[in-house]
């Protein structure tokens, strides 16, 4: 009893700030969403009779899974090229991969938005080559977007992924080669399954990030399309709309918590983020 008061006393703490931070704003949020401007369900009916809404949400599911498939792809091929490189190469690789990591998000958008503008470095380059004979739209819409975030997720693509990878035991790729299996049938029938997990774990992440971005969806999208966050900051801060806002700031915790619960059962994802086996 004694041993088990004392790890209690040592999580109350983290407890109470967990609550103090965390718990009571989201329930704050959640009331707000019930009791703003009247009481009653009329903000969460809205998900089904205001088009605005259907839109925002639409095009946020859409721009999180074409990000997700695009960055889970180079992912995978960036981790299973780390996994078979040498030790020495293998820092560079990881050195590529973790660069991104820390440069401002702000940085990497207008970074973006030079290289994707009508007058940026790529239309130029098009134009010149004679391939294309105006500027292409490649800024300030969902390509854009896309583009942006994709160059954002991919290192968070690359880690879990290259983590499962590491686990698999190279004997026996070198047993199957051995029996006469082919390079493709190895990888289809033995590294790729036991990859898996560790695809379906990058693919939660990539896709839980995706939900809640802000800057870059705001920079590269130039407002003409907007995304949850960015439609949540324009309710609350511009139209003063709190009740709407914070509906759809609760739908989104919602969503990611489904997201987390279904995965969960499928991989074991606190192992695979680094957590106790």
């Amino acid at each position: 009893m004694r041993r088990d008061a004392g790890w209690w006393a040592l999580l109350l703490p983290a407890f109470l700030l967990l609550s103090v931070f965390y718990i009571v704003p989201i329930m704050q949020v959640l009331a707000i969403s019930f009791m703003e401007p009247e009481p009653g369900f009329g903000n969460y009916e809205r998900i089904a009779t205001n088009l605005s809404v259907q839109r925002v949400l639409l095009t946020t599911a859409r721009i999180c899974i074409i990000t997700t498939a695009i960055a889970l792809f180079l992912g995978y091929a960036l981790a299973y090229a780390i996994t078979l490189a040498s030790e020495s190469a293998r820092r560079w690789w990881l050195l590529c991969v973790l660069v991104p990591l820390w440069i401002s998000v702000l940085v990497r958008a207008f970074a973006w938005v030079t290289l994707l503008r009508r007058q940026g470095l790529i239309n130029q380059t098009l134009m010149e080559a004679g391939v294309i004979a105006e500027p292409l739209a490649l800024v300030w819409n969902e390509f854009g977007i896309i583009v942006g975030m994709v160059h954002y997720m991919v290192p968070y693509a690359v880690l879990p992924m290259l983590a499962s990878m590491r686990e698999i035991d190279p004997r026996l790729l070198a047993a199957a080669r051995g029996m006469g299996a082919s390079r493709i049938q190895v990888f289809t029938r033995i590294f790729f399954p036991l990859s898996a997990p560790g695809l379906v774990a990058a693919g939660v992440l990539v896709f839980i990030f995706s939900l809640g971005f802000y800057v870059t969806p705001a920079i590269l999208g130039g407002g003409r399309t907007l995304m949850v966050a960015e439609w949540i900051s324009l309710q609350i801060l511009d139209l003063i709309r709190w009740g709407l806002g914070t509906m759809m700031a609760t739908l989104l915790v919602v969503t990611i918590l489904v997201t987390l619960a279904v995965f969960s059962r499928v991989v074991n994802l606190r192992r695979l983020f680094g957590g106790a086996r």
